[in-house]
């Protein structure tokens, strides 16, 4: 059985510079899993922004109801100026399947993938099946899962990133220390990668 242990920073997720967009992420299972369906080649800030322009836009962030919703206007939705991302139509329908799926399989509850799941193999399984998430994202939501919700199943350590991901990030300092050395060390592969062309 996953144990749950309190942390005094649990729920502390300063992701996006809003803090009604920080606490929905927190507070809500569907907006953080939505949130890092989203969070590919956009900043983190517009990416964990997009479940409450969803709600805005949309009117909920039920997972049923979003399911329902015809595609065309969900990707209407998501084309409407700011854009939720940059690839509207593609991540219109990658939300909307994620969506399907939380409805479909875990009861319209997205908090029942983690939820008395025992083992972390069976989270990252469960994780990487979603619609949108491959390994390295699953094992960053397991991190995320653990660090933040309090929901250790065992072997969670072994599988959860070992470099520092969203899962160690409470506060915008934290949030800034992060970005500055993702930038750091994108910038050093590409040095490398030129080293290595010369």
């Amino acid at each position: 059985m996953a144990t749950r242990t309190a942390s005094p920073t649990a729920r502390r997720m300063e992701w996006t510079g809003n803090p009604e967009a920080d606490a929905l992420v927190a507070q809500d299972p569907l907006a953080l899993l939505i949130g890092f369906c989203l969070d590919q080649q956009i900043p983190v800030e517009k990416a964990f922004l997009g479940p409450l322009e969803m709600v805005r836009r949309l009117g909920t962030l039920d997972a049923r109801e979003l399911a329902a919703i015809d595609p065309a206007r969900f990707e209407a939705a998501f084309r409407e100026r700011p854009a939720i991302h940059r690839f509207p139509a593609s991540m219109a329908g990658r939300v909307q399947a994620l969506c399907a799926t939380i409805a479909g399989d875990y009861g319209n509850d997205a908090s029942a993938i983690w939820t008395g799941v025992g083992e972390a193999s069976e989270l990252f399984a469960r994780l990487r099946a979603l619609p949108g998430f491959g390994d390295m994202k699953a094992r960053i939501v397991l991190g995320v899962v653990a660090k933040h919700l309090s929901v250790r199943p065992h072997g969670w350590e072994k599988l959860a990133p070992d470099y520092p991901t969203l899962a160690d990030v409470h506060t915008v300092a934290e949030r800034e220390r992060y970005q500055a050395g993702k930038r750091a060390h994108k910038a050093a592969l590409r040095a490398e990668g030129d080293t290595g062309r010369g």
